[in-house]
């Protein structure tokens, strides 16, 4: 009852997250099945602004999941291993499709909710707190939604229940919520996670679920995944002609005394000579 009382009045601030976060995870070893539970019955019966605070929160208790895992004694992580990997983190990596589809329903009802919950599970992805796989098939759910919004209420127009409209009072309360939501995303993208060091991962698998630890230079080194390197060289192009356009423009406007001797190839660049007034 208490944890439901915490859940039942969580908003868009830290201070009510972390606080449900901290009584989830002193709880998890005794009824940490149970409060889930309860996660996903308030994730269902809840209003669309309760259920995005709910998706936020399941963020924080993420992250505070590995770490928790991450200080926990050597002995008690083995023994615990058989039962559950990382604590939470494994409860929404089963259940994230239920979640998701509860967070943004179908129809215009849940499409204020759609742009936080991408952004969510790309961050998810990135930092390989969840599966990439499941992430993009949850992702591309997302995309086949919001490309149709309307099909089922076009389809049967007569069984479609009237969807519920936000009161002036609640408009206002979601666009303050949503104001210190993008205020803490835009903190945390400056975090950038490292592959968890866990057992051997099975050939069949090409990702490394995330740790919030530093690692040591041994551990480091054993690693094959670096995933800020794989992130930039993922959205950084092949070099071209156009970087070498770019380079010169910029050149000339930082140093307009300098002055180029004809067009400049890409064999010529690094060896051109340049014209230097040092009068």
């Amino acid at each position: 009852m208490q944890f439901l009382g915490l859940i039942r009045k969580l908003n868009a601030s830290q201070q009510s997250i972390q606080k449900v976060v901290a009584f989830a995870l002193k709880c998890f070893s005794k009824c940490g099945e149970d409060l889930w539970e309860c996660i996903i019955e308030e994730c269902q019966k809840g209003s669309i602004n309760h259920r995005i605070n709910i998706l936020y929160f399941l963020d924080s208790l993420c992250e505070t999941s590995l770490l928790a895992k991450a200080h926990q004694p050597p002995e008690q992580s083995s023994s615990s291993k058989q039962a559950n990997t990382a604590l939470y983190v494994d409860y929404v990596s089963r259940d994230l499709t239920q979640i998701v589809e509860c967070v943004v329903p179908v129809g215009r009802q849940g499409l204020p909710n759609l742009p936080s919950t991408k952004q969510i599970l790309e961050n998810w992805r990135t930092k390989r707190i969840i599966e990439p796989q499941k992430v993009d098939e949850v992702l591309l759910l997302l995309s086949s939604r919001h490309s149709a919004p309307d099909t089922i209420s076009t389809s049967a127009p007569s069984a479609a229940k009237p969807e519920p409209h936000l009161s002036r009072s609640e408009i206002f309360k979601r666009i303050e919520e949503d104001r210190e939501r993008h205020k803490r995303l835009r903190e945390r993208r400056w975090v950038q996670a490292q592959p968890h060091p866990g057992p051997a991962v099975p050939s069949s698998s090409t990702f490394v679920l995330a740790s919030f630890l530093p690692l040591s230079d041994a551990e480091n080194a054993e690693l094959a995944l670096d995933i800020e390197f794989e992130n930039e060289w993922e959205a950084t192009s092949d070099w071209n002609e156009d970087d070498v356009e770019v380079i010169a423009e910029e050149r000339e406007l930082c140093y307009p005394h300098l002055r180029r001797k004809g067009p400049v190839s890409d064999e010529e660049y690094g060896e051109q000579e340049m014209d230097i007034d040092l009068s």
